[in-house]
Protein backbone atom coordinates (compact mmCIF):
# COMPACT_ATOMS: atom_id res chain seq x y z
CA UNK A 1 0.00 0.00 0.00
CA UNK A 2 1.10 3.34 0.02
CA UNK A 3 -0.16 6.61 1.15
CA UNK A 4 -4.29 6.95 1.54
CA UNK A 5 -6.28 10.25 1.93
CA UNK A 6 -8.53 10.31 4.98
CA UNK A 7 -10.47 13.70 5.01
CA UNK A 8 -14.14 13.62 6.98
CA UNK A 9 -16.70 15.74 5.57
CA UNK A 10 -17.58 18.41 8.04
CA UNK A 11 -20.14 18.17 10.77
CA UNK A 12 -21.04 15.03 13.21
CA UNK A 13 -23.09 12.05 12.35
CA UNK A 14 -23.73 9.38 15.53
CA UNK A 15 -26.01 7.08 15.15
CA UNK A 16 -25.83 3.73 16.58
CA UNK A 17 -22.64 2.09 16.36
CA UNK A 18 -19.64 2.86 15.57
CA UNK A 19 -19.32 1.26 12.19
CA UNK A 20 -22.05 3.38 11.42
CA UNK A 21 -20.46 6.65 11.98
CA UNK A 22 -17.69 5.09 9.43
CA UNK A 23 -15.50 7.78 8.04
CA UNK A 24 -17.44 10.49 9.57
CA UNK A 25 -16.57 12.73 12.75
CA UNK A 26 -18.94 11.10 15.62
CA UNK A 27 -17.78 13.03 18.61
CA UNK A 28 -16.45 16.39 19.83
CA UNK A 29 -16.93 19.64 21.09
CA UNK A 30 -16.32 23.29 21.01
CA UNK A 31 -15.60 22.72 16.71
CA UNK A 32 -17.37 23.65 13.85
CA UNK A 33 -16.46 23.89 9.82
CA UNK A 34 -16.05 26.45 7.37
CA UNK A 35 -15.46 25.82 3.63
CA UNK A 36 -14.33 21.85 4.52
CA UNK A 37 -11.84 22.59 7.25
CA UNK A 38 -12.12 21.89 10.91
CA UNK A 39 -11.19 25.08 13.49
CA UNK A 40 -12.12 26.12 16.92
CA UNK A 41 -15.24 27.59 17.99
CA UNK A 42 -14.38 30.89 19.27
CA UNK A 43 -14.51 31.25 22.94
CA UNK A 44 -15.97 33.64 25.75
CA UNK A 45 -15.20 36.32 28.31
CA UNK A 46 -17.21 37.38 31.29
CA UNK A 47 -19.08 40.81 30.49
CA UNK A 48 -19.37 42.32 33.66
CA UNK A 49 -16.93 39.95 35.72
CA UNK A 50 -18.68 38.51 38.39
CA UNK A 51 -22.54 36.96 38.44
CA UNK A 52 -25.53 39.02 37.88
CA UNK A 53 -28.61 37.14 38.62
CA UNK A 54 -29.10 35.06 41.50
CA UNK A 55 -30.55 32.24 39.76
CA UNK A 56 -30.51 30.83 35.89
CA UNK A 57 -31.72 33.32 33.42
CA UNK A 58 -34.44 31.39 31.22
CA UNK A 59 -35.21 34.13 29.08
CA UNK A 60 -33.09 36.73 27.63
CA UNK A 61 -33.45 40.16 24.89
CA UNK A 62 -31.44 42.89 23.74
CA UNK A 63 -32.49 45.75 22.02
CA UNK A 64 -31.98 49.59 22.10
CA UNK A 65 -33.91 52.39 23.13
CA UNK A 66 -33.25 55.88 22.00
CA UNK A 67 -30.15 56.59 24.04
CA UNK A 68 -29.11 53.06 25.80
CA UNK A 69 -28.22 49.57 25.12
CA UNK A 70 -30.36 46.94 27.06
CA UNK A 71 -30.45 43.40 27.85
CA UNK A 72 -33.34 41.68 29.77
CA UNK A 73 -33.25 38.57 31.22
CA UNK A 74 -35.55 36.61 33.87
CA UNK A 75 -34.79 34.01 36.13
CA UNK A 76 -37.66 32.10 38.00
CA UNK A 77 -38.00 34.38 40.55
CA UNK A 78 -36.60 37.90 39.50
CA UNK A 79 -37.01 40.56 36.26
CA UNK A 80 -33.63 42.23 35.51
CA UNK A 81 -32.38 45.10 33.50
CA UNK A 82 -29.39 45.99 32.31
CA UNK A 83 -26.96 48.06 30.39
CA UNK A 84 -24.16 48.31 28.18
CA UNK A 85 -22.07 48.93 30.99
CA UNK A 86 -23.49 46.21 33.16
CA UNK A 87 -25.61 48.62 35.44
CA UNK A 88 -27.93 45.59 36.36
CA UNK A 89 -31.49 46.76 38.37
CA UNK A 90 -34.19 44.49 39.75
CA UNK A 91 -37.37 45.18 37.70
CA UNK A 92 -39.55 42.32 38.83
CA UNK A 93 -42.83 43.70 39.18
CA UNK A 94 -44.98 44.50 42.10
CA UNK A 95 -47.32 41.36 42.78
CA UNK A 96 -44.74 38.70 40.01
CA UNK A 97 -45.51 35.18 41.42
CA UNK A 98 -42.30 33.73 42.00
CA UNK A 99 -42.43 30.10 39.44
CA UNK A 100 -39.82 27.08 39.96
CA UNK A 101 -35.91 26.84 39.15
CA UNK A 102 -36.50 23.09 38.01
CA UNK A 103 -39.85 21.30 36.36
CA UNK A 104 -41.12 19.37 38.85
CA UNK A 105 -43.82 16.42 38.54
CA UNK A 106 -46.53 16.45 41.37
CA UNK A 107 -46.81 12.91 42.39
CA UNK A 108 -47.62 13.35 46.27
CA UNK A 109 -50.63 13.36 47.97
CA UNK A 110 -53.40 14.65 45.77
CA UNK A 111 -51.06 14.31 42.37
CA UNK A 112 -52.64 11.30 40.74
CA UNK A 113 -55.62 9.98 40.94
CA UNK A 114 -57.29 8.77 44.00
CA UNK A 115 -56.85 5.16 44.95
CA UNK A 116 -53.91 3.97 42.67
CA UNK A 117 -52.20 0.86 43.56
CA UNK A 118 -52.03 -0.59 46.82
CA UNK A 119 -51.09 1.23 50.59
CA UNK A 120 -47.65 1.55 50.73
CA UNK A 121 -46.47 1.08 47.28
CA UNK A 122 -44.60 3.65 45.14
CA UNK A 123 -46.73 5.54 42.75
CA UNK A 124 -46.50 5.62 39.14
CA UNK A 125 -45.05 8.59 37.70
CA UNK A 126 -48.61 9.75 36.49
CA UNK A 127 -48.72 13.25 38.29
CA UNK A 128 -49.09 16.52 36.76
CA UNK A 129 -45.98 18.10 35.25
CA UNK A 130 -44.81 21.39 35.91
CA UNK A 131 -42.49 23.18 34.12
CA UNK A 132 -39.52 25.19 35.09
CA UNK A 133 -40.11 28.62 34.29
CA UNK A 134 -38.80 30.54 31.34
CA UNK A 135 -40.26 34.04 30.25
CA UNK A 136 -41.44 35.53 26.72
CA UNK A 137 -39.43 38.38 26.48
CA UNK A 138 -40.35 41.28 23.88
CA UNK A 139 -40.26 45.04 22.66
CA UNK A 140 -42.60 47.09 22.46
CA UNK A 141 -41.99 50.41 20.98
CA UNK A 142 -38.44 51.13 23.37
CA UNK A 143 -39.97 49.49 26.46
CA UNK A 144 -40.08 46.10 27.47
CA UNK A 145 -43.28 43.67 27.76
CA UNK A 146 -43.00 39.97 29.65
CA UNK A 147 -45.03 37.42 30.49
CA UNK A 148 -43.58 33.88 32.68
CA UNK A 149 -46.33 31.13 32.13
CA UNK A 150 -46.25 30.40 36.00
CA UNK A 151 -47.39 33.79 36.89
CA UNK A 152 -49.41 34.25 33.60
CA UNK A 153 -49.73 38.34 33.84
CA UNK A 154 -48.23 40.86 30.76
CA UNK A 155 -45.93 43.32 32.23
CA UNK A 156 -44.32 46.72 30.71
CA UNK A 157 -41.09 48.10 31.87
CA UNK A 158 -41.06 51.69 30.78
CA UNK A 159 -36.84 51.74 31.10
CA UNK A 160 -36.70 53.74 34.45
CA UNK A 161 -34.86 51.75 36.70
CA UNK A 162 -36.17 53.51 39.40
CA UNK A 163 -39.80 51.91 38.69
CA UNK A 164 -40.60 48.00 38.17
CA UNK A 165 -42.50 46.84 35.51
CA UNK A 166 -45.77 46.88 36.31
CA UNK A 167 -49.25 44.79 34.94
CA UNK A 168 -50.61 45.88 31.16
CA UNK A 169 -53.78 47.78 32.19
CA UNK A 170 -56.64 45.75 30.51
CA UNK A 171 -54.48 42.45 29.50
CA UNK A 172 -55.66 38.95 29.80
CA UNK A 173 -54.83 37.31 32.85
CA UNK A 174 -53.70 33.65 33.16
CA UNK A 175 -51.20 33.74 29.79
CA UNK A 176 -48.84 31.24 28.58
CA UNK A 177 -46.53 34.51 27.05
CA UNK A 178 -46.93 37.32 24.55
CA UNK A 179 -45.10 38.03 21.20
CA UNK A 180 -45.56 40.89 19.43
CA UNK A 181 -46.24 41.72 15.52
CA UNK A 182 -44.34 43.34 12.57
CA UNK A 183 -47.17 45.66 12.20
CA UNK A 184 -47.47 46.25 16.46
CA UNK A 185 -50.38 44.28 17.87
CA UNK A 186 -49.19 42.63 21.35
CA UNK A 187 -50.22 38.67 21.30
CA UNK A 188 -51.60 36.87 24.18
CA UNK A 189 -50.96 33.04 23.68
CA UNK A 190 -52.66 31.45 25.60
CA UNK A 191 -55.40 33.87 26.57
CA UNK A 192 -57.03 34.10 29.77
CA UNK A 193 -56.14 30.54 30.82
CA UNK A 194 -57.56 28.61 27.63
CA UNK A 195 -54.38 26.79 25.92
CA UNK A 196 -55.71 27.20 22.17
CA UNK A 197 -56.77 30.85 22.66
CA UNK A 198 -54.56 34.08 20.84
CA UNK A 199 -55.54 37.54 21.69
CA UNK A 200 -54.47 40.59 20.48
CA UNK A 201 -54.39 44.05 21.19
CA UNK A 202 -55.54 47.06 19.36
CA UNK A 203 -53.31 48.36 17.36
CA UNK A 204 -50.34 50.31 19.09
CA UNK A 205 -52.51 50.38 21.84
CA UNK A 206 -51.74 47.65 24.61
CA UNK A 207 -54.24 48.37 26.78
CA UNK A 208 -57.53 47.98 24.38
CA UNK A 209 -58.25 44.18 24.09
CA UNK A 210 -61.80 44.16 24.42
CA UNK A 211 -62.87 43.94 20.72
CA UNK A 212 -65.53 47.08 19.12
CA UNK A 213 -66.33 48.73 16.05
CA UNK A 214 -63.64 51.33 16.50
CA UNK A 215 -60.26 49.43 17.19
CA UNK A 216 -59.00 46.08 15.27
CA UNK A 217 -58.19 44.23 19.07
CA UNK A 218 -59.90 40.50 19.29
CA UNK A 219 -59.26 36.94 19.83
CA UNK A 220 -59.14 33.85 18.28
CA UNK A 221 -59.33 29.71 19.18
CA UNK A 222 -56.38 27.64 16.89
CA UNK A 223 -58.35 24.85 15.67
CA UNK A 224 -55.50 22.76 17.16
CA UNK A 225 -55.36 19.29 19.14
CA UNK A 226 -52.77 21.08 21.03
CA UNK A 227 -51.74 23.71 23.40
CA UNK A 228 -49.81 26.66 22.45
CA UNK A 229 -46.53 26.53 23.60
CA UNK A 230 -44.80 29.71 21.76
CA UNK A 231 -44.94 31.96 19.59
CA UNK A 232 -42.24 33.86 16.84
CA UNK A 233 -42.31 36.85 15.00
CA UNK A 234 -41.02 36.06 10.98
CA UNK A 235 -41.31 37.93 7.63
CA UNK A 236 -44.67 38.77 6.80
CA UNK A 237 -46.27 36.97 9.93
CA UNK A 238 -46.14 35.56 13.40
CA UNK A 239 -45.85 31.91 13.53
CA UNK A 240 -47.94 30.10 16.40
CA UNK A 241 -46.46 26.66 18.07
CA UNK A 242 -48.44 24.26 19.62
CA UNK A 243 -47.15 21.03 20.93
CA UNK A 244 -48.90 19.29 18.64
CA UNK A 245 -48.87 21.44 14.91
CA UNK A 246 -48.09 25.22 13.74
CA UNK A 247 -50.01 27.97 12.61
CA UNK A 248 -49.22 31.02 11.30
CA UNK A 249 -51.09 34.47 11.54
CA UNK A 250 -51.41 36.89 9.02
CA UNK A 251 -52.54 40.74 9.30
CA UNK A 252 -55.83 41.20 6.79
CA UNK A 253 -57.40 44.26 8.43
CA UNK A 254 -61.29 44.33 9.40
CA UNK A 255 -63.46 42.74 10.23
CA UNK A 256 -61.22 39.47 10.81
CA UNK A 257 -57.86 41.42 11.91
CA UNK A 258 -55.90 38.19 11.42
CA UNK A 259 -56.32 35.12 9.46
CA UNK A 260 -54.65 32.22 11.16
CA UNK A 261 -53.72 28.65 9.09
CA UNK A 262 -52.36 25.62 10.29
CA UNK A 263 -49.05 25.16 8.41
CA UNK A 264 -47.73 22.24 9.76
CA UNK A 265 -48.45 18.88 11.86
CA UNK A 266 -46.95 16.51 14.06
CA UNK A 267 -44.31 19.16 14.52
CA UNK A 268 -44.96 20.50 18.04
CA UNK A 269 -42.51 22.64 20.27
CA UNK A 270 -40.87 20.80 22.92
CA UNK A 271 -39.94 23.65 25.17
CA UNK A 272 -41.34 27.67 24.89
CA UNK A 273 -37.60 28.73 24.22
CA UNK A 274 -36.70 26.09 21.67
CA UNK A 275 -37.02 28.17 18.35
CA UNK A 276 -35.39 31.00 17.04
CA UNK A 277 -35.97 32.91 13.58
CA UNK A 278 -33.17 32.43 11.49
CA UNK A 279 -32.26 33.66 7.83
CA UNK A 280 -33.55 30.39 6.91
CA UNK A 281 -36.82 30.55 8.73
CA UNK A 282 -37.63 29.19 11.83
CA UNK A 283 -36.36 26.49 13.40
CA UNK A 284 -37.43 24.55 16.41
CA UNK A 285 -37.02 21.02 18.34
CA UNK A 286 -39.69 19.04 18.39
CA UNK A 287 -40.59 15.98 20.11
CA UNK A 288 -38.37 14.04 18.27
CA UNK A 289 -36.93 15.88 15.64
CA UNK A 290 -36.03 19.55 14.38
CA UNK A 291 -38.53 21.60 11.92
CA UNK A 292 -38.20 24.55 9.72
CA UNK A 293 -40.85 26.82 8.54
CA UNK A 294 -40.05 28.98 5.16
CA UNK A 295 -42.90 31.07 5.17
CA UNK A 296 -45.01 28.94 3.62
CA UNK A 297 -44.46 25.23 5.06
CA UNK A 298 -43.18 23.42 7.69
CA UNK A 299 -40.67 20.70 7.12
CA UNK A 300 -38.15 18.47 9.10
CA UNK A 301 -34.34 19.10 9.41
CA UNK A 302 -32.60 16.01 8.64
CA UNK A 303 -30.16 15.55 11.62
CA UNK A 304 -27.17 13.31 11.76
CA UNK A 305 -26.80 13.39 15.59
CA UNK A 306 -30.69 12.62 16.23
CA UNK A 307 -29.95 9.65 18.64
CA UNK A 308 -26.93 11.57 20.61
CA UNK A 309 -29.46 14.18 21.37
CA UNK A 310 -32.83 12.68 21.75
CA UNK A 311 -31.46 9.66 23.47
CA UNK A 312 -29.50 11.85 26.25
CA UNK A 313 -31.84 14.80 26.93
CA UNK A 314 -33.22 14.57 30.82
CA UNK A 315 -37.14 14.40 30.27
CA UNK A 316 -37.89 15.69 33.48
CA UNK A 317 -36.30 18.98 32.20
CA UNK A 318 -36.91 19.43 28.99
CA UNK A 319 -38.62 22.10 29.41
CA UNK A 320 -35.02 24.19 29.99
CA UNK A 321 -34.03 23.64 26.50
CA UNK A 322 -33.69 27.20 24.40
CA UNK A 323 -32.65 27.82 21.39
CA UNK A 324 -30.15 31.35 19.67
CA UNK A 325 -29.42 31.86 16.33
CA UNK A 326 -25.51 32.23 15.90
CA UNK A 327 -26.36 34.18 12.52
CA UNK A 328 -22.68 35.52 12.00
CA UNK A 329 -21.63 31.52 11.56
CA UNK A 330 -24.87 31.04 9.82
CA UNK A 331 -25.81 28.36 12.94
CA UNK A 332 -28.48 27.97 15.33
CA UNK A 333 -28.04 26.23 18.67
CA UNK A 334 -30.21 24.43 21.08
CA UNK A 335 -29.19 24.19 24.18
CA UNK A 336 -30.55 21.16 26.48
CA UNK A 337 -30.05 19.06 29.70
CA UNK A 338 -28.58 16.10 28.96
CA UNK A 339 -29.39 12.86 31.16
CA UNK A 340 -27.15 13.53 34.18
CA UNK A 341 -27.67 16.53 34.47
CA UNK A 342 -30.63 19.34 35.66
CA UNK A 343 -29.82 22.59 33.70
CA UNK A 344 -28.69 22.85 29.96
CA UNK A 345 -24.96 21.38 29.97
CA UNK A 346 -24.86 20.52 26.33
CA UNK A 347 -25.91 21.82 22.80
CA UNK A 348 -26.74 20.28 19.55
CA UNK A 349 -26.45 23.04 16.70
CA UNK A 350 -27.35 23.45 13.21
CA UNK A 351 -24.83 25.03 10.64
CA UNK A 352 -28.21 26.18 7.83
CA UNK A 353 -25.43 27.23 5.61
CA UNK A 354 -23.52 24.13 4.77
CA UNK A 355 -25.97 21.85 5.78
CA UNK A 356 -24.53 19.89 8.82
CA UNK A 357 -24.77 19.39 12.68
CA UNK A 358 -22.24 20.23 15.39
CA UNK A 359 -22.48 18.71 19.32
CA UNK A 360 -20.42 19.18 22.48
CA UNK A 361 -20.61 20.79 25.60
CA UNK A 362 -21.54 24.24 27.52
CA UNK A 363 -23.76 25.12 29.83
CA UNK A 364 -25.84 28.00 29.27
CA UNK A 365 -29.69 29.19 30.40
CA UNK A 366 -30.44 32.00 27.78
CA UNK A 367 -28.88 33.89 25.35
CA UNK A 368 -29.38 36.50 22.26
CA UNK A 369 -27.69 36.78 18.65
CA UNK A 370 -25.04 39.83 18.26
CA UNK A 371 -27.26 42.79 16.86
CA UNK A 372 -27.84 45.07 19.13
CA UNK A 373 -24.37 44.35 20.88
CA UNK A 374 -21.03 43.56 18.43
CA UNK A 375 -21.00 39.50 20.15
CA UNK A 376 -23.78 37.47 21.13
CA UNK A 377 -24.24 37.45 24.34
CA UNK A 378 -25.28 33.99 26.31
CA UNK A 379 -26.04 33.33 30.54
CA UNK A 380 -24.66 30.98 32.34
CA UNK A 381 -26.42 28.60 35.16
CA UNK A 382 -24.02 30.59 37.56
CA UNK A 383 -25.63 33.90 36.81
CA UNK A 384 -22.97 35.62 34.73
CA UNK A 385 -23.40 36.73 30.91
CA UNK A 386 -20.49 36.15 27.97
CA UNK A 387 -19.38 37.38 25.26
CA UNK A 388 -19.25 35.03 23.01
CA UNK A 389 -17.19 34.63 19.35
CA UNK A 390 -14.40 36.17 21.52
CA UNK A 391 -10.85 34.97 21.97
CA UNK A 392 -10.53 31.31 22.72
CA UNK A 393 -10.98 31.09 26.68
CA UNK A 394 -12.78 27.98 27.14
CA UNK A 395 -12.58 27.93 31.04
CA UNK A 396 -10.70 24.40 30.67
CA UNK A 397 -13.25 22.66 28.40
CA UNK A 398 -11.54 20.32 26.14
CA UNK A 399 -11.85 21.10 22.20
CA UNK A 400 -11.53 18.12 20.38
CA UNK A 401 -12.87 16.11 17.64
CA UNK A 402 -13.58 12.04 17.23
CA UNK A 403 -13.83 10.28 13.85
CA UNK A 404 -15.68 7.05 13.97
CA UNK A 405 -13.20 3.94 12.51
CA UNK A 406 -12.26 3.68 9.13
CA UNK A 407 -11.24 0.59 7.77
CA UNK A 408 -7.58 0.49 6.55
CA UNK A 409 -7.77 -1.11 2.98
CA UNK A 410 -10.73 -3.51 2.42
CA UNK A 411 -10.24 -4.61 6.45
CA UNK A 412 -9.19 -8.41 5.43
CA UNK A 413 -5.29 -7.82 6.47
CA UNK A 414 -3.43 -6.14 9.14
CA UNK A 415 -2.34 -2.48 8.50
CA UNK A 416 0.78 -0.62 9.42
CA UNK A 417 0.37 3.27 9.48
CA UNK A 418 3.99 4.78 9.80
CA UNK A 419 3.48 8.04 8.58
CA UNK A 420 1.67 11.06 8.42
CA UNK A 421 1.38 14.27 6.95
CA UNK A 422 -0.93 16.60 8.59
CA UNK A 423 -3.05 19.28 6.89
CA UNK A 424 -2.41 22.34 9.35
CA UNK A 425 -3.12 25.99 8.99
CA UNK A 426 0.18 25.57 11.67
CA UNK A 427 1.69 22.71 12.53
CA UNK A 428 1.50 21.76 16.38
CA UNK A 429 -1.98 23.69 17.16
CA UNK A 430 -3.60 20.34 18.23
CA UNK A 431 -2.19 16.90 18.55
CA UNK A 432 -3.62 13.85 17.41
CA UNK A 433 -4.05 10.25 18.80
CA UNK A 434 -4.89 7.26 17.03
CA UNK A 435 -6.68 4.47 18.07
CA UNK A 436 -7.29 1.13 16.42
CA UNK A 437 -8.79 -2.20 16.54
CA UNK A 438 -8.43 -5.61 15.23
CA UNK A 439 -11.84 -6.20 15.00
CA UNK A 440 -14.98 -3.86 15.55
CA UNK A 441 -15.86 -5.21 19.30
CA UNK A 442 -12.23 -5.85 20.03
CA UNK A 443 -10.64 -3.93 22.58
CA UNK A 444 -8.91 -0.76 21.47
CA UNK A 445 -5.39 0.40 21.38
CA UNK A 446 -4.66 3.85 21.88
CA UNK A 447 -1.55 5.33 20.60
CA UNK A 448 -0.60 9.04 21.18
CA UNK A 449 -0.76 11.89 21.32
CA UNK A 450 1.28 13.08 18.51
CA UNK A 451 2.06 16.82 18.38
CA UNK A 452 2.21 17.33 14.41
CA UNK A 453 4.91 17.83 12.45
CA UNK A 454 5.47 17.56 8.46
CA UNK A 455 5.99 14.61 8.50
CA UNK A 456 4.78 12.79 11.96
CA UNK A 457 6.54 9.67 12.02
CA UNK A 458 4.30 7.31 13.72
CA UNK A 459 3.43 2.91 14.05
CA UNK A 460 0.34 1.23 14.82
CA UNK A 461 -1.70 -1.01 13.35
CA UNK A 462 -4.91 -2.26 12.74
CA UNK A 463 -7.55 -3.46 10.35
CA UNK A 464 -9.36 0.06 11.42
CA UNK A 465 -8.71 3.42 13.24
CA UNK A 466 -9.84 6.12 14.34
CA UNK A 467 -8.64 9.78 14.85
CA UNK A 468 -8.65 12.13 17.89
CA UNK A 469 -7.69 16.04 17.66
CA UNK A 470 -7.40 17.67 20.61
CA UNK A 471 -6.44 21.67 20.70
CA UNK A 472 -3.05 22.47 21.88
CA UNK A 473 -3.02 25.97 21.50
CA UNK A 474 -5.65 28.76 22.45
CA UNK A 475 -5.48 30.04 18.58
CA UNK A 476 -7.51 29.95 15.48
CA UNK A 477 -6.29 26.69 14.09
CA UNK A 478 -7.09 25.12 10.98
CA UNK A 479 -7.44 21.40 10.10
CA UNK A 480 -7.89 19.93 6.91
CA UNK A 481 -7.14 16.85 5.25
CA UNK A 482 -4.82 13.66 6.38
CA UNK A 483 -2.71 11.47 4.48
CA UNK A 484 -1.19 8.42 5.81
CA UNK A 485 1.84 6.17 4.93
CA UNK A 486 0.42 2.77 5.46
CA UNK A 487 1.51 -0.87 4.20
CA UNK A 488 -0.14 -4.15 4.17
CA UNK A 489 0.16 -6.95 6.88
CA UNK A 490 -0.75 -10.41 7.17
CA UNK A 491 -4.58 -11.44 7.95
CA UNK A 492 -3.61 -12.43 11.65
Amino acid sequence: MSFIEIKPPPGFMQHGTDLESEGRWRDGSLVRWHEGSMRPIAGWIDRVGSAIYAAPARGMIAWNSNSTQWIAAGTYTHLYSTTSTGTTTDITPIGYTAGLLDAAVNTGYGGGAYGTDFYGQSRPDTGNYSEATTWSLDTWGQYLVACAPTDGKIYEWQLDPLVPAAVVAGAPVDNLGLVVTENRFLFALGAGGDPRKVAWSDFEDNTIWTASSTNQAGDTILQSAGQIVAGVRTEGQTLILTDQDAHRAVYVGAPFVFQFDRVGSSCGLVARKALSDTPRGVMWMGQRGFFAYDGSSVSEIPCAVHDLVFNDINPAQISKCWAVTNGQNGEIWWFYPSSTSDDCDSYVAFDYTENHWLIGKLSRSAGVDRGVFRAPIWASAGGRIYNHETGFNYDGLPVYAETGPFRIGAGDNLAVITKMIPDELNLGDVTMTLKTRLYPNADEASHGPYTLTDPTSVRVQGRQVRMRLDANTQTSWRVGKFRFDVTQGGGR
